[in-house]
């Protein structure tokens, strides 16, 4: 079944689209407020379309991104009872955030810079920097450095392998796609014991 080749063809038709730069920059942005897709998939098949624009595409992501952490600090740290803890019970975010808490104890400014590189929901860490009233500044530069290491990381691998890896993808998509759902299936039955 050829689902994932047609998706990935559709994907890398929105990644030229003259407009993705400005989608680009809107999902990094609400991505560090409260959005659950991540960053990279839409970084890595504009930069993978356009190996030349691919540092211009992470420093966007980059600038924006931590615009947008900045906005779940202010959310963390002015609007935390009237605003945010009613979302974070509405959507079962209790023990994310307690645990985020429990991280800035034990490690500071450190969490967040490994919540801005690694695939951990960084919201998570904006939003519970600016409740535990951390520092701005500290946690603007950690932002900056970790968020531009994994975009420009992520740029840097799409236009390494540039057309190559295009093509390559087109050819063992389906299969790659096929093996992710296997796994997520189950990694859900395993988790879910």
């Amino acid at each position: 079944m050829k689902l994932f080749s047609r998706l990935y063809v559709l994907v890398m038709q929105w990644a030229r689209h003259k407009y993705a730069p400005y989608y680009l920059s809107i999902t990094a942005f609400i991505e560090s407020v409260f959005w659950p897709i991540p960053v990279d998939v839409m970084l890595a098949p504009m930069a993978l379309a356009k190996p030349h624009k691919a540092w211009h595409y992470a420093a966007l992501a980059t600038v924006f991104s931590v615009l947008g952490a900045v906005v779940g600090y202010g959310l963390g740290y002015a609007l935390w009872d009237p605003v945010v803890q009613p979302l974070v019970v509405s959507v079962g975010y209790q023990d994310k955030i307690a645990l985020a808490q429990h991280w800035f104890e034990q490690w500071g400014i450190w969490v967040i810079f490994i919540a801005s590189f690694t695939p951990i929901p960084y919201k998570v860490f904006t939003v519970t920097a600016g409740l535990l009233h951390m520092a701005l500044v500290p946690f603007i530069i950690t932002s900056l450095i970790g968020r531009s290491m994994r975009f420009f990381l992520v740029a840097g691998l799409m236009r390494w392998g540039g057309e190559r890896m295009e093509q390559k993808l087109m050819h063992y998509v389906d299969v790659l796609g096929w093996i992710c759902i296997a796994l997520a299936v189950a990694a859900y039955f395993w988790f879910s014991r």
